[in-house]
């Protein structure tokens, strides 16, 4: 059993959840976030620890901003896009249970503050902002570090907040490299 609670937006999330592991789950019902359920959140933070998982797209990035700056500290897991999409529709409820086990085992804990070993020079000379295929190269290097996609402001917040090693994003853009992205 996960010992902490995963927060996810639905219940059909909480369905695919229980497919891939045994966890207990708190529903945010969607982007309308109400008192209720941040008191929920902020007690299971408190008893258990809290690991975000929403969907990735727009609107479950909004949750886990809102839910993360109410409740500090929590963990954050990210299921690529591509693992959460069938048929056109993302969400973490299309993703196998094996992409939901690879997210939650690849959780990293938010730390504020802090520096970063990558600044905004090594984003430019990565092909990572300023490039013509630089989101493309953004989402496969999120996926790679388990950070997830998002634009090159939030991506290098990410590096940091997550602490993302020097080696760590050396070995992903090698693997990019690799790979032709």
């Amino acid at each position: 059993m996960i010992r902490e609670m995963i927060v996810v937006e639905g219940r059909d999330d909480t369905v695919a959840i229980k497919r891939a592991v045994d966890a207990d789950t708190i529903e945010t019902g969607g982007s309308a976030i109400g008192a209720a359920v941040i008191r929920r959140v902020k007690l299971a933070m408190e008893r258990r620890g809290v690991i975000i998982l929403t969907d990735p797209d727009f609107a479950g990035e909004r949750i886990r901003k809102i839910v993360a700056q109410k409740v500090p500290g929590c963990k954050h897991a990210f299921i690529p896009e591509a693992d959460a999409t069938r048929k056109g529709d993302i969400g973490v409820e299309n993703a196998s249970p094996e992409a939901i086990r690879r997210a939650l085992e690849r959780v990293h804990t938010e730390m504020p503050g802090g520096e970063s070993q990558i600044d905004w020079q090594d984003l430019i000379e990565t092909g990572l902002i300023v490039h013509p295929n630089a989101a493309a190269r953004r989402m496969a290097m999120g996926n790679l570090l388990g950070i997830g996609y998002c634009n090159g402001k939030q991506f290098h917040n990410r590096l940091r907040m997550f602490q993302i090693s020097r080696q760590e994003f050396v070995d992903a853009l090698s693997q990019i490299e690799n790979e032709g992205s």
